[in-house]
């Protein structure tokens, strides 16, 4: 259609209406024709090496020649699902690190239930991912491992470096908070809404959730986030579907994003506790009184080299939360790096995808 044609159109509110009706009825075919089965994610190969109760240690399966020899292991929070990592080909940093020759490992925490309700942040960082580490340690000739926690994952590998610098090689962490107080600081703009709305809880008000659900539930924390960003949230289910609902390629992005949205798993209980009020409420972590299985994490032994990704937009961990960090390692090698994007856009977005994995694989290759 020629220039003056669209203009036509768009004058035409006949035209207009005809259009639309057009792309309903294309994407109403589309959306016949698809199935849960095409709408995948994580597709990236790999094989279970350990498992322990509900936790599985994958290794992926090479797709270069390997670049950066030493172990690479991914960790991922409770809070959310190792998968949106991987979410789809042409938006993965699991594939991009492949690519680029990245040794590379991941744990699944699998998925809490009530069953669950005592395990504790000790279990998982002192316990599970210890043994993770050890695993790939040994299969390894017992060299030294690198780590790259994501979120409330990046907060384990930062406590399992402080106890255990010794088995640690490198650590690259991205949208890390550190100090959960730091958006409250003078002159610091942009407070997380996370960190708002945990602060405005009273302790009993979490005692209790807790005592009456055995977990933080998943669908529980799927409606905080939503109510975030209110007017985000009411209108991608109609303007934005709107945007994509008669292009196949976009339309699969949007329902693989959703997808992953919607698989939030529940956070056990006593590790919940710890995250929300140790952490979120009293700020333990940065002072210095945080105690995992009778150790206090003192950040100061945090000795190996430190990458410190962050999302320049990020509205639930805020830079200054993850910044932080600079001021309590004991590394004198520290670097931070900055990206466009928000929580999640700075893995799953276009312009991220030549930054975030190409970044991380040049600094570890570094530090072999």
């Amino acid at each position: 259609m020629s220039r003056s044609a669209k203009s036509k159109a768009a004058l035409d509110p006949f035209a207009e209406a005809a259009a639309l009706g057009k792309r309903l009825a294309e994407g109403a075919k589309l959306f016949q024709e698809i199935r849960d089965e095409d709408v995948q994610i994580a597709t990236s190969e790999k094989d279970v090496v350990w498992q322990q109760d509900k936790v599985t240690l994958y290794r992926y399966r090479s797709l270069a020649e390997q670049k950066v020899r030493t172990p690479v292991l991914i960790v991922y929070g409770l809070i959310g699902r190792y998968t949106m990592a991987d979410l789809q080909e042409d938006r993965s940093l699991v594939r991009n690190l492949l690519n680029l020759g990245v040794d590379l490992y991941v744990v699944d925490w699998g998925n809490p239930s009530r069953a669950d309700r005592f395990v504790t942040l000790d279990d998982y960082i002192d316990g599970y991912l210890a043994e993770c580490v050890n695993v790939i340690s040994e299969a390894n000739g017992g060299q030294k491992i690198n780590l790259l926690g994501i979120c409330e994952g990046g907060v384990f590998t930062t406590c399992y470096a402080a106890l255990h610098p010794e088995d640690v090689n490198a650590m690259v962490l991205t949208i890390t908070p550190i100090d959960f107080h730091a958006d409250t600081v003078e002159n610091r703009k942009g407070h997380g809404f996370i960190n708002v709305w945990t602060r405005s809880l009273e302790p009993d008000d979490i005692d209790r959730m807790i005592e009456a659900h055995g977990t933080l539930p998943g669908e529980f924390m799927g409606s905080v986030f939503s109510l975030m960003t209110p007017m985000r949230t009411m209108t991608k289910y109609n303007l934005d579907l709107l945007e994509v609902i008669d292009d196949k390629k976009k339309l699969m992005n949007f329902l693989r994003m959703e997808k992953w949205i919607s698989d939030r798993p529940h956070h056990p209980g006593e590790a919940a506790k710890q995250w929300l009020k140790d952490l979120y409420q009293d700020n333990k972590l940065v002072k210095n009184s945080f105690q995992l299985a009778g150790r206090t994490v003192d950040l100061g032994e945090i000795k190996c080299p430190v990458l410190n990704i962050y999302a320049k937009d990020d509205h639930i961990i805020p830079p200054a939360t993850s910044q932080a960090l600079k001021q309590f390692v004991g590394t004198s090698d520290y670097t931070e790096l900055p990206l466009p994007g928000g929580h999640v856009g700075v893995f799953v977005g276009g312009r991220a995808q030549s930054l975030l994995g190409t970044g991380i694989a040049e600094w570890l290759s570094g530090r072999e």
